[in-house]
């Protein structure tokens, strides 16, 4: 068995970055920019208008001052003229600033009469203009790789980038496997069980980006497994859940080797989900989950999830861990990495739920955090600080 470190150092090496794809700016979101882009104009392109008000000349402004109105400019549509001295124009937030002005009066501290406006309160000294390029200028570049956010489209569209390269979705094909499965909906016989692994595990991968087909349940037999090898072409990564263990129903593992599998590891020092295996299946990498519901999802957690970003062009990159105070004492942990189910309150403690059975789904569905136990960590004491991965 290798550690926990030791697998995922393994899938990262199965992990061939997508290739890139140009996507229109509206269909970005979520996706993971492939190269640099640039701003394509400068923003504002012109001086404006922060503020409603009156657009003058600095020099003259002053308390009790005087100005005639020969103009007006909004959001769209500059004044044409050229502001000389003792003269003012009408000026909206985000309009151009006319030549000749350089300062805004905030319509709140003029009185006007026809024509003519006064300053009746003190102006202060902010100029109320946004200048040419304040937020950016051309050539201003949005490094990648980078996963795009609503507030990173907002930034492109205003670079005036319509199309941006990206990481092709990598494509997942999973597959359960077992004789004691039907689908959600069906009626299961007395000896059966719902398969429910790969809803929970199809909506993990999509929601960091991946695009998941999920395959028919491949029942424990050679035929049955080939064509669900079969179906899976094409496909980035393939996912297989169950049948991975050293039991004589467990036929993935000898299956995938017959088709050409080359074998990167077998069994991770880890709980639950020891019985983890990984390689490459005609130019796609394969990884066979532990069939017990929640050995799968934490797998998919600590193994799967980095793997798939690493395949986004995001990097090789362990999950990120975070740190809490321990809400109970814990008794020391055996020799293998355990990831306990658990949750992290509002005051920042975290709880360790009393039932660790890795079938147990309710459990993981009342969990926000996997704490992380070292192997061989000794035993620890309420008040502690421990690190968890957030789920």
């Amino acid at each position: 068995m290798i550690t926990v470190d030791e697998a995922r150092a393994k899938l990262f090496e199965l992990a061939a970055p997508t290739p890139v794809e140009e996507v229109a700016l509206i269909e970005a979101a979520g996706r993971v920019l492939a190269r640099d882009v640039a701003a394509r104009r400068d923003q504002p392109p012109f001086a404006a208008s922060s503020m409603d008000g009156y657009a003058v000349k600095t020099a003259e402004v002053q308390l009790h001052a005087m100005f005639k109105v020969i103009g007006e400019a909004a959001a769209g549509r500059r004044f044409d003229g050229h502001v000389q001295a003792g003269q003012a124009v009408r000026i909206f937030t985000g309009a151009p600033m006319p030549e000749g002005a350089d300062f805004v009066v905030i319509q709140e501290d003029i009185n006007r009469s026809g024509n003519l406006i006064t300053i009746v309160n003190e102006p202060g000294s902010r100029d109320n203009v946004r200048p040419l390029g304040g937020d950016f200028r051309a050539g201003l570049t949005v490094p990648a790789p980078r996963l795009l956010r609503p507030n990173d489209l907002a930034l492109l569209a205003a670079m005036n980038i319509d199309r941006v390269p990206v990481h092709r979705k990598p494509v997942v094909a999973l597959i359960s496997t077992g004789d004691e499965l039907v689908m959600p909906g069906d009626t299961p016989g007395p000896d059966q069980i719902i398969a429910s692994n790969t809803f929970g595990l199809k909506a993990l991968f999509e929601e960091v980006g991946a695009e998941v087909r999920m395959l028919p349940i491949a029942r424990d037999n050679h035929a049955a497994l080939k064509m669900a090898f079969d179906l899976a072409a094409g496909a980035d990564l393939v996912i297989t859940i169950g049948g991975a263990s050293v039991g004589d129903h467990d036929l993935v593992g000898e299956v995938a080797e017959a088709l050409g599998m080359e074998r990167a590891f077998y069994k991770v020092l880890m709980r639950p989900g020891k019985p983890l295996m990984a390689g490459r299946l005609n130019g796609a990498a394969m990884i066979g989950l532990p069939g017990n519901p929640v050995s799968a999802m934490v797998c998919g957690h600590v193994f799967v999830v980095p793997m798939i970003r690493a395949i986004l062009g995001l990097g090789a990159l362990a999950p990120g861990l975070k740190r809490a105070e321990l809400a109970v004492d814990l008794p020391a942990n055996g020799p293998r990495e355990h990831y306990m189910r658990a949750e992290v309150n509002e005051q920042g403690w975290i709880g360790v739920a009393s039932d660790q059975d890795s079938s147990f789904l309710t459990i993981l569905a009342g969990a926000n955090a996997l704490l992380r136990r070292p192997r061989n960590d000794p035993a620890r004491a309420a008040g502690e600080v421990v690190e968890y991965l957030p789920i």
